[in-house]
């Protein structure tokens, strides 16, 4: 077990299985949840509705052999994060063993979603253009041999650093010049950090765009339209609240999504979310003077989150409700094929019974 979970487990006392309260009168869903005790789990509590799914959380920090797994319908992974992760995610896999349930977001479907692994393997896609990516350890960013490390990669200034793990631009510097560097090492975390290929991401009118599409059971859903003066865009500090023509571009994005971002975009996305194998995943990008996609990161870990209660959000709402629905939709409706096919068996079982006697 990671010595920090330990510690934390100690601290707050906690156990391995968490089970929520359930408000609803049907027969619930039974949902059990895979995460861990530490950063990296997708964020998917604010879609479970406690009107329909009864959800067990399992952290797998703490599980072991000896623990049973409460009664549930489907499995939910919710370990997203593979840059971090990945010890959780094995863990993750030794649990699945022992259920037959029906699963959302394998472990290794996940696995393969750090940024540098998505670097390498959607560089040769059609359409999509990727930030070259290489993980390096602290102690060789020296500043006497960042040169070389940059050209080892084939990378050039400006470059992005960050510390992996970190979402919504924590811990990420772009580095425009070596004498950066020494600074940069002092801000960020960790024993390893992602050297990152700049992408020219600033549009011919001088803003930087960042649209988020979601990857849910197969389908693709708008979820925002950022647009910043920064070159870090993220849409919570974006210009939008002040900025009445970026939401006019936001909303036609979510109402129209294939019109603004063109057929061909569209098909590459639909190619990405094929490769990813996630029921529940996304992408972060930009696009080019061509319409092809920039590549910021693909993973489980999109966040969805419903707009504030005013009048000029109002036009996010339909969007968002229908990723809320698509993803009820989906859990249910997996919870309904393990159900025909408990049925099924039960059914052939009885036959071959019958047969014999």
């Amino acid at each position: 077990m990671h010595h920090a979970a330990t510690h934390l487990a100690r601290a707050l006392d906690l156990r391995a299985f968490v089970s929520l309260p359930f408000r609803g009168k049907a027969p619930a869903a039974r949902v059990l949840v895979l995460q861990s005790i530490l950063a990296g789990n997708v964020l998917i509590h604010r879609f479970l509705d406690d009107r329909l799914f009864a959800v067990h959380i399992l952290l797998v920090e703490f599980w072991q052999p000896s623990c049973a797994l409460p009664e549930h319908d489907l499995v939910f992974n919710a370990i997203g994060d593979a840059d971090i992760r990945q010890e959780a995610l094995a863990q993750a896999e030794r649990i699945l063993e022992r259920t037959t349930a029906p699963l959302l977001n394998p472990p290794s479907a996940v696995r393969s979603t750090t940024r540098d692994g998505n670097a390498d393997r959607f560089r040769l896609m059609p359409g999509l253009r990727t930030a070259r990516t290489a993980r390096v350890s602290r102690d060789d960013l020296v500043p006497d041999a960042f040169a070389e490390i940059l050209l080892h990669h084939n990378l050039t200034l400006p470059v992005l650093v960050r510390a992996p793990g970190f979402h919504m631009g924590q811990n990420c510097l772009r580095l425009d010049d070596a004498a950066q560097l020494a600074a940069a090492l002092r801000k960020l975390p960790g024993e390893e950090l992602l050297l990152v290929e700049h992408l020219p991401t600033r549009s011919p009118d001088g803003w930087c765009r960042k649209y988020r599409v979601l990857f849910l059971d197969g389908q693709l859903y708008p979820v925002h339209l950022a647009v910043s003066s920064h070159w870090k865009v993220h849409y919570f500090s974006a210009e939008m609240t002040c900025n009445a023509a970026h939401r006019a571009e936001d909303a036609c994005f979510l109402a129209d999504m294939p019109s603004i971002l063109g057929s061909a975009a569209v098909a590459t996305l639909e190619r990405m979310q094929r490769a990813l194998a996630l029921d529940y995943g996304g992408v972060d990008f930009g696009l080019d003077g061509e319409g092809r996609i920039l590549l910021f990161e693909a993973n489980a870990n999109m966040a969805v989150i419903r707009p504030p209660d005013e009048a000029i959000w109002a036009y996010r709402c339909p969007a968002v409700d229908r990723i809320f629905d698509a993803f009820h939709q989906m859990l249910l409706e997996r919870k309904m094929l393990r159900q025909t096919s408990y049925l099924a068996q039960s059914a052939t079982a009885g036959d071959a019974v019958a047969a014999r006697c």
